[in-house]
C-alpha cells in the first residue's frame, strides 16, 4: 500500500509568471511506466479542471476519472487523495486490467487459507489494506460483469468478503475509479452494470486529452526537459523556434506520456544543449485534411436481407460472424481484436468461449431428434409423458 502523495510546486513555465504542476515525489521510479509523471495547468481549459478537482476533493464522494491513457488520471486521483480529510490514510492503486478474472477477486477482497489452490495463508485484498484511505481502481471499464456486482455491493454495505470467508470485514475506503471507456456506451450494450456506473459517477473528473489543450504542451515540454536535462548533464537544455512549433503542431495520441519519452529521446540524440526539430521523431503530424468517411450502405443492405429471411436467433447470427471475422483478421490475437472491436479482453473471452472459438474448445453438437415410432419401436412411458 502507497503513501505516496503527488508533489504540487511551481515553476517558471513562462516570464514572470508561475504555473502549478503535479509530479510524482520519485519520478526517476516511473521511467518504465505508461502512466504520466507529471501534470500542469497553464491552458486555461486545465486550469479550469484543477479548480473543479479541488472543489469535490475535501468532501467523501466516489470519484469517476474519465481520460484517455497517459492523460493524468493517476495524478489526479493522488491529489484527490492528497486534499481530502483522509490524507493521512493510505492510498492503494490498483489497474484492474493487469489481473485475469480468476485472481482479481482475491486481490480486491482478500482470500481465507485455504481458500483456493495455493492459498498457503490469509492475505488481505486491497480494500482491507486501504481502510481509513483512498482506493484508486483504474480501468474499471475491463471488470468482468460478476465481479462488478461483488463490487457494487461493497460500495453499498462498506464490507468486503474474503474469498473462503463466512464473514463480512467492514471497511472505510473513499473509492476513485478511473478509465478509457465510455461507460455509458457499455452499459447500454450490456457490457457495464448501469448501478455500479451511477454509483461511481457521483462526481465527474473528465481529463482533456493534450490535443486539446496546447497551452500545456511546450510547459510540460520545458518541465521534462529540466528533468532529463539534469540526468544526462545538461547545464541548461533549450528548444528552438522550430521545435517548439512542431512539438505544437503534432496530434499526441500518446498524450503526456508521448510527449515525455519524445523529450528523453530528443536529447539523447541532441548534438548539443538546444533541441532541433530534426531531433524529434514523431509517429505524424496534424493534418488537416478531413477523415475519411466509411460508408455502410453494404452492411445494411446485407442486413435487410437477413431481417427478411428472419433466420432463428438472428441477433446470434451476427455477433458471432462480426466476432469471428474480426479474430481471424487478428490472426487469433486477443488483445489487437478486443481492440478492434472496441471491447475490454474479458467480453472477448467470454464472447470466444460461448462461440467456441478459443484454442481448444470443441463446437457444440447438433441436436438429436426424438427417438420415432418406426419397426414396432413404442418409446417408454417417460418419454410419452404418462404417469403410473
Amino acid at each position: 500500500m502507497e503513501n505516496t502523495l503527488p508533489d504540487r510546486p511551481t515553476e517558471l513555465l513562462k516570464e514572470g509568471q508561475l504555473s502549478p504542476v503535479l509530479t510524482f515525489q520519485e519520478p526517476r521510479s516511473l521511467s518504465l511506466s505508461i502512466r504520466a509523471s507529471a501534470l500542469v495547468f497553464e491552458d486555461p481549459s486545465s486550469r479550469r479542471l484543477l479548480d473543479h478537482v479541488e472543489r469535490i476533493a475535501p468532501s467523501d464522494a466516489t470519484v469517476l476519472i474519465i481520460g484517455e491513457t497517459g492523460t493524468g488520471k493517476e495524478l489526479i486521483a493522488r491529489h484527490i487523495h492528497a486534499l481530502s480529510n483522509r490524507r493521512n490514510g493510505p492510498f492503494g492503486a490498483l489497474n484492474c486490467a493487469s489481473l485475469s478474472e480468476s485472481l482479481i477477486e482475491s486481490e480486491l477482497f482478500g482470500h481465507e487459507k485455504g481458500a483456493f489452490t495455493g492459498a498457503v495463508g490469509a492475505k488481505e485484498g486491497w480494500f482491507e489494506t486501504a481502510h481509513g484511505g483512498t482506493l484508486f481502481l483504474d480501468e474499471v471499464g475491463d471488470l468482468p460483469l460478476g465481479l462488478q456486482a461483488k463490487l457494487l455491493r461493497v460500495l453499498q454495505e462498506r464490507e468486503v468478503v474474503r474469498v473462503g470467508a463466512r464473514r463480512a470485514t467492514p471497511i472505510d475506503v473513499r473509492v476513485i475509479a478511473a478509465t478509457n471507456v465510455n461507460l455509458e456506451e457499455a452499459v447500454e450494450a450490456g457490457r457495464f452494470r448501469a448501478d455500479l456506473y451511477y454509483r461511481f459517477n457521483v462526481a465527474n473528473v473528465r481529463l482533456i486529452p493534450l490535443r486539446e489543450r496546447s497551452g500545456d504542451i511546450l510547459p510540460l515540454a520545458r518541465h521534462f526537459l529540466n528533468i532529463y536535462g539534469k540526468r544526462l548533464g545538461y547545464t541548461e537544455a533549450l528548444l528552438t523556434p522550430e521545435a517548439e512549433q512542431i512539438l505544437l503542431d503534432y496530434d499526441w495520441p500518446g498524450n503526456i506520456r508521448e510527449l515525455e519519452n519524445a523529450i528523453h529521446r530528443a536529447l539523447l540524440v541532441c548534438p548539443g544543449d538546444r533541441l532541433r526539430a530534426c531531433d524529434f521523431k514523431l509517429s505524424g503530424l496534424k493534418t488537416q485534411a478531413p477523415a475519411p468517411s466509411i460508408s455502410t450502405s453494404s452492411l445494411e443492405n446485407a442486413l435487410k436481407v437477413l431481417c427478411e429471411r428472419s433466420p432463428p436467433k438472428l441477433f446470434e447470427l451476427i455477433e458471432k460472424t462480426v466476432i469471428r471475422t474480426a479474430y481471424d483478421y487478428c490472426e487469433q490475437n486477443q488483445v489487437q481484436t478486443a481492440r478492434l472491436l472496441d471491447i475490454s479482453r474479458n467480453v472477448l473471452r467470454h464472447r470466444l468461449a460461448i462461440y467456441g472459438m478459443l484454442p481448444g474448445d470443441k463446437p457444440p453438437e447438433p441436436e438429436r431428434p426424438l427417438p420415432a415410432r418406426q419397426h414396432g419401436y413404442v418409446p417408454p412411458a417417460a418419454e410419452l409423458g404418462c404417469c403410473d
